[in-house]
C-alpha cells in the first residue's frame, strides 16, 4: 500500500505521487489525525427526473446510515462540471476490521517475535508438553524447530545426504535468476497464522499498517456491504445488500479502490505492473503472494494454475517437437513415400474421387500430401499418444499437490464457504410469488418457486434451447462437408496445374478457416443466450448459477469446436462404399479422404482451429474491455478537473470508475479458454504433436497479457476466497479419460500405424514396407462404376485403383472385403483394447502412487496447529502467573526468564508464507447473534426449536 509521497533524488516531493497519495485517502481529515484509506467506493447517478428517484434516495440514505452505525466512515464527493455522478468513499477503521476478522474467523499472521524483542524458544515449547514427549507432534516440532545443521546431524546419511544437499543448493542457485524483485517477492518473510481473536490480541501486531492486507479489507467490506439493510420495513426480508441496490438502480457501481496508477511510484499496482504484467519479465516466476494480497485468493489461484499449467507444457512441447523433427529428418527414407513420388507406383491410375466432374488421376499427384502426413504420422505417433495420456494424469495429480500447498500457505486449506444469500435476479423473478419457505441455515423466509408453473418450464426451455444450438453446431459441420464436396467438383474443372496438384490442401485449409469463423460467431451469440436461459432456471445462489452456466457454455463449445475434428478423425472416409456402389446420403456421395489420407486433413483442421482460436480470442479478450470502457467515459463526459483538466491529477476513484467492471464471470471466460485449449492438446494431440508447443507459446503471452489487462483496463475486483479451481478440475479429469479413447481410435482408424504393422508382420517378404502402397490399393474395372456417378468413361483405363481391401474384379466375390480387411480390423480393435487397458492401468497405479496431499504437508499442518496452540497456552499461563502483563493492542511486557531477547536465535520455525496477511472472508463460522444495527435479521433457535 502506498504510504506517502515518494521523494525524488534531490529531496523534493514528487508532486504527482503526492496528488495520487491524497486521492486514495479521505480529503476531510483533521489536523494531527492519521490518513484514512479509501477501501471502497459507491457510485450513483443523481436523476430527479427518474420516477424511482425518491424511492432510491430513501434506500441510499437508510443504507448509508446503517453503514455508519456499523462504524464505517463515509465521505461524499461530487463529480463536478455539471455531471450527475456522485461518489461515496468508505473507510474501515481498525476497530471494525478487528471485530469482523474475529467474527469471520479470519486467519491472521502472528507477531514477528524478532521485531518485538521476545520469542518462544523450542525448549520452552517442548518442556512440560501437555501431549507428552512421545507424541508425533512433539517429535515433528523438535525436528522442524532445529536449525538446518542440527537436522543434518540428526538424519544425515553418508554420501546420500551430501549429494542431496549439493543438488538442493545447485537447484536453488539455478532458480535464483527466475525470482521476481525482492520488492514484491520476499522469500524470507515467513510467519505463523492463527484465527484472529481480540481476546488474544497479544498474538497479533495491530500497529503494522499492512496487518490487514488489501484483499482482507476488501473481503470484510464486501461482507458488510452485502448484509446491510436499506429498508425500515421489517416484512421485507430481502431489502439488504449492495447487489440488490444495484439491481434496483439505486447505485451504479461499487468497487475497491486501486492504490494508485500503474506509474505511481511506491504503489503495489505499479510493482505488479512492472514485475508481473511486463512481457520483458515473461521468463520469471509470478509473485503469487503479492497477487493474492492485492486481488484475493480466487484471482491468485487462477494465475497459480495458469502458471503451473504453462510450466507443465514444457515436457510435451519438447517431446512433440522431437516427434515432428523425427518425421522431417526421416521422411526421405520412408519407403511408401519413395514408391509414390519416385517409384513405379506413382504412375498408378486412381479412380475418380467425386461424381461427374472428377476424372481418373495419377497416384503421384498425392506425393506432397503424403510427405506432409509423414511429418506427423510416423513411428513416434504411438509413443507420443501414450506419453500425453500419462502426462495428463501427472499434470492433474501434481496440481492437486501443488494446490494443497498453496491453499495451505494462503490459509484456505479446507475452507468452507459461508451460506449464500439469494441472488437479486432470483428475487426479481419471484417478486409475485406468494408461497414462502424457511431457509434451514438462516431461518429466514424466502419465496418458493412453483415447480410446475415456473421451475420445470424454465428448465425445459433452457435445455431444449441448448440442444437446439448443439444441433445447429452439427449442422454447420454438415455445411462444411457440402462445401468441401462442391469445391472438389469445382476445382476438378480447373485446368491450372498448380491448383490440381494442391487442391486437397486448398480445400482443407479454406474449409477449416470457414469453420473457425462460424465457431466464433456461434460462440458469441450463444454466450448471451446461455445467460438468459440460466436465469430462467431460477438458481437461488450465485454459485449454483455459475455452475449451471459453466455446464451449458462448455457443453456447447465442446460440440462447436470439436465436432468437425471428430468427423474427420472417425467418420470421414469410413463409409464411402466401393466405386461400383457408393454409399450416398440424400443422393450425395459420401466424402472421401484426400489423396494423402484423412490424417493430414485432421492435422490441418486441428492446427487452423486451435491456433486460430487462440489468436482471435487473445485479440478480442484484450481489446474488448477498451470498447466497454467507452460507456463509462460517456457517463463522465461532463467532468473536467477544475484546475488543469489533466488526467494525471484526476482522483483515483474517478479513474477507477472509467475502467471496466470485472464481474462475476470474469474468471469464467479465462478458465474456459484454457480448458478448451487443454482439450485440444489431450483429445487430439497425436494428430498434431506441435499443439503443446503452440499452447505453451500462447500461454506465456496469455499470462502476462491477462495480468496487464486486469491491472490496466479493469476496476479492482473484490477479493474472494476459494479452496480450489472448482468444476474445471472435474472437466479436465473427464477430458483426460476421453483422451485415452480418442487417441487410441485415431491411431487405430485414422493413422496408418496398424496397416503398416500388419503388413510388416504378416505380408512383407523381408519385414520392410516395400510393396506396402500396392498392398493398400484394390483393383477396379471402370466398366463396373456406379452409374449415378456420371463419370466420363471415354478415356477410361482398363483398370483403376482405390484405397481399400477388396477382392479384385476377376475374383468370384469381387469388390467385397478380403482377408486383409478383416485382419487389419482385428488388429485395430485389439490395439484399442490393449492401449486403453494398458494406459488405464498405468494411470490408476500413478494415481495411487501420487497422493493428493504430501505427507510433509500433513505433518506440517499438525505441527503448526500444535505450536500455535502451545504459544497461546504458554502466554496465558505466564499472564496468569503475572510474568507477562498484557496490554490491549500491544505486545506482552517482558517479565519472565522464559522469554528470550532479540539477539537470541529462534528454534521455532514458522509456516512457509512469503507475504504477511491473510485475505478474504473465511467461512469458518457465522454470527451467533445479529448485534449490528441495520444488519440482516437472523432467527436463531435452541435445540428444542424455541426462538
Amino acid at each position: 500500500m502506498l504510504e506517502g509521497a515518494e521523494l525524488l533524488n534531490n529531496g523534493e516531493l514528487n508532486k504527482q505521487g503526492l496528488e495520487m497519495t491524497e486521492s486514495i485517502y479521505f480529503t476531510d481529515v483533521e489536523k494531527g489525525e492519521e490518513n484514512k484509506l479509501v477501501d471502497f467506493v459507491l457510485v450513483w447517478e443523481e436523476k430527479p427526473s427518474d420516477p424511482q428517484w425518491s424511492v432510491n434516495k430513501t434506500k441510499r440514505e437508510i443504507f448509508l446510515q446503517n453503514l455508519e452505525a456499523e462504524g464505517l466512515e463515509l465521505e461524499s464527493e461530487e463529480c463536478g462540471g455539471g455531471n450527475a455522478l456522485r461518489f461515496i468513499k468508505i473507510h474501515a477503521p481498525m476497530e471494525v476490521l478487528r471485530r469482523y476478522a474475529e467474527i469471520l474467523k479470519i486467519r491472521m499472521p502472528i507477531k514477528n517475535h524478532f521485531s518485538l524483542k521476545w520469542k518462544f524458544s523450542a525448549d520452552m515449547l517442548h518442556s512440560e508438553s501437555a501431549e507428552g514427549a512421545e507424541m508425533l507432534e512433539f517429535k515433528l516440532t523438535q525436528l522442524d524447530g532445529t536449525t538446518k545443521e542440527q537436522v543434518g546431524s540428526m538424519i544425515r546419511i553418508p554420501l546420500f545426504s551430501d549429494v542431496h544437499d549439493e543438488l538442493k543448493s545447485w537447484f536453488e542457485k539455478f532458480q535464483e535468476p527466475f525470482y521476481p524483485s525482492e520488492a514484491i517477492f520476499n522469500r524470507s518473510n515467513s510467519q505463523f497464522t492463527a484465527v484472529y481473536s481480540r481476546d488474544k490480541d497479544y498474538l497479533f501486531n495491530h500497529n503494522d499498517s499492512k496487518f490487514f492486507s488489501p484483499a482482507t479489507r476488501s473481503g470484510i467490506l464486501e461482507f458488510l456491504l452485502k448484509r446491510k439493510r436499506f429498508s425500515e420495513d421489517p416484512e421485507d426480508d430481502f431489502a439488504f445488500g449492495i447487489s440488490k441496490l444495484i439491481s434496483d438502480g439505486a447505485y451504479l457501481a461499487f468497487y475497491p479502490l486501486h492504490d494508485g496508477g500503474i506509474h505511481t511510484e511506491g504503489s503495489q499496482r505499479k510493482l505488479l505492473y512492472d514485475e508481473w504484467a511486463s512481457l520483458k519479465k515473461f521468463w520469471k516466476y509470478q509473485p503469487l503472494d503479492a497477487v493474492r494480497d492485492y486481488y484475493g485468493v480466487k484471482m491468485g489461484l487462477y494465475f497459480a494454475w495458469l502458471g503451473y499449467y504453462t510450466f507443465m507444457l514444457i515436457p510435451p512441447s519438447i517431446v512433440g517437437i522431437f516427434c515432428f523433427l523425427y518425421g522431417v529428418l526421416t521422411y526421405s527414407t520412408d519407403i511408401p513415400i519413395k514408391e509414390i513420388c519416385d517409384g513405379a507406383m506413382g504412375n498408378t491410375t486412381m479412380c475418380p474421387i467425386c461424381d461427374e466432374f472428377c476424372d481418373f488421376w495419377s497416384l503421384r499427384d498425392s506425393c506432397k500430401m503424403t510427405q506432409a502426413k509423414y511429418f506427423f504420422d510416423n513411428g513416434t505417433t504411438v509413443f507420443f499418444a501414450v506419453f500425453m495420456s500419462l502426462w495428463a494424469v501427472i499434470f492433474l495429480e501434481f496440481w492437486k499437490r501443488y494446490s494443497a500447498e498453496i491453499t495451505h500457505r494462503w490459509d484456505v486449506f479446507g475452507y468452507d464457504p459461508e451460506e449464500e444469500h439469494p441472488r437479486p435476479e432470483y428475487l426479481v423473478e419471484l417478486r409475485d410469488v406468494e408461497e414462502r419457505t424457511i431457509n434451514f441455515i438462516t431461518q429466514t423466509s424466502e419465496p418458493k418457486p412453483p415447480f410446475w408453473k415456473m421451475k420445470l418450464p424454465g428448465i425445459l426451455i433452457s435445455w431444449t434451447s441448448v440442444m437446439m444450438f448443439v444441433m445447429l453446431a452439427l449442422i454447420t459441420v454438415i455445411a462444411i462437408i457440402l462445401y468441401r464436396m462442391s469445391m472438389v467438383a469445382a476445382l476438378a474443372a480447373v485446368n491450372d496445374s498448380t491448383i490440381k496438384s494442391n487442391w486437397s490442401l486448398f480445400i482443407s485449409m479454406t474449409g477449416a478457416a470457414i469453420n473457425l469463423v462460424l465457431i466464433l460467431i456461434f460462440n458469441y451469440i450463444y454466450e448471451f443466450l446461455a445467460i438468459w436461459l440460466t436465469e430462467k432456471e431460477l438458481h437461488r445462489t450465485q454459485t449454483g448459477f455459475d455452475n449451471a452456466l459453466t455446464l451449458k457454455i462448455y457443453l456447447f463449445q465442446f460440440v462447436n469446436y470439436y465436432a468437425s475434428i471428430f468427423y474427420i478423425a472417425f467418420v470421414k472416409g469410413q463409409f464411402v462404399g466401393t466405386p461400383n456402389e457408393y454409399t450416398r446420403f440424400m443422393s450425395w456421395r459420401q466424402e472421401e479422404c484426400s489423396p494423402g489420407g484423412c490424417f493430414i486433413e485432421l492435422c490441418i483442421q486441428l492446427a487452423i482451429i486451435f491456433m486460430g482460436k487462440q489468436f482471435m480470442l487473445s485479440v478480442m479478450e484484450y481489446y474488448m474491455p477498451l470498447m466497454w470502457k467507452v460507456f463509462n467515459l460517456v457517463k463522465l463526459a461532463g467532468w473536467k478537473n477544475e484546475e488543469t483538466g489533466k488526467e494525471e491529477v484526476t482522483p483515483q476513484y474517478i479513474k477507477d470508475f472509467k475502467l471496466v467492471e470485472w464481474g462475476h464471470q470474469g474468471l469464467f471466460y479465462e478458465y474456459l479458454e484454457m480448458v478448451l485449449q487443454y482439450g485440444f492438446i489431450t483429445i487430439f494431440v497425436c494428430a498434431f504433436p506441435l499443439a503443446p508447443f503452440f499452447a505453451f507459446c500462447n500461454n506465456v503471452l496469455e499470462l502476462r497479457l491477462d495480468a496487464k489487462k486486469i491491472l490496466v483496463q479493469h476496476r479492482r475486483p473484490i477479493a474472494q476466497k476459494v479452496q480450489s479451481i472448482g468444476v474445471w478440475m472435474d472437466i479436465m479429469e473427464t477430458l483426460g479419460r476421453i483422451s485415452i479413447i480418442t487417441n487410441a481410435f485415431i491411431i487405430a482408424l485414422t493413422s496408418e500405424f496398424i496397416p503398416k504393422a500388419v503388413y510388416r508382420g504378416f505380408y512383407s517378404q523381408d519385414g520392410s514396407l516395400t510393396g506396402y502402397v500396392n498392398y493398400t490399393l484394390s483393383y477396379f474395372d471402370p466398366m463396373d462404376i456406379d452409374r449415378t456417378s456420371h463419370v466420363n468413361l471415354t478415356l477410361a483405363p482398363e483398370l483403376c485403383r482405390y484405397p481399400d481391401y477388396k477382392f479384385a474384379p476377376w475374383e468370384a466375390d469381387k469388390y467385397t472385403n478380403n482377408a486383409q480387411f478383416w485382419h487389419i480390423w482385428f488388429a485395430r480393435l485389439l490395439f484399442v483394447v490393449i492401449f486403453e487397458n494398458l494406459v488405464a492401468c498405468t494411470i490408476m497405479a500413478m494415481r495411487l502412487a501420487i497422493p493428493d496431499i504430501s505427507s510433509n504437508l500433513k505433518y506440517r499442518i499438525r505441527r503448526e496447529a500444535y505450536i500455535t496452540k502451545e504459544i497461546i497456552i504458554r502466554t496465558e499461563r505466564l499472564k496468569k502467573d503475572g510474568k507477562v502483563r498484557g496490554k490491549s493492542g500491544s505486545a506482552p511486557v517482558l517479565n519472565s526468564p522464559d522469554l528470550r531477547t532479540e539477539g537470541e536465535t529462534s528454534q521455532t520455525n514458522s509456516t512457509q508464507r512469503r507475504n504477511a496477511g491473510a485475505d478474504g472472508v473465511s467461512g469458518g463460522g457465522g454470527l451467533e447473534r445479529s448485534s449490528s444495527t441495520g444488519d440482516v435479521q437472523l432467527i436463531l433457535k435452541d435445540e428444542e426449536g424455541q426462538a
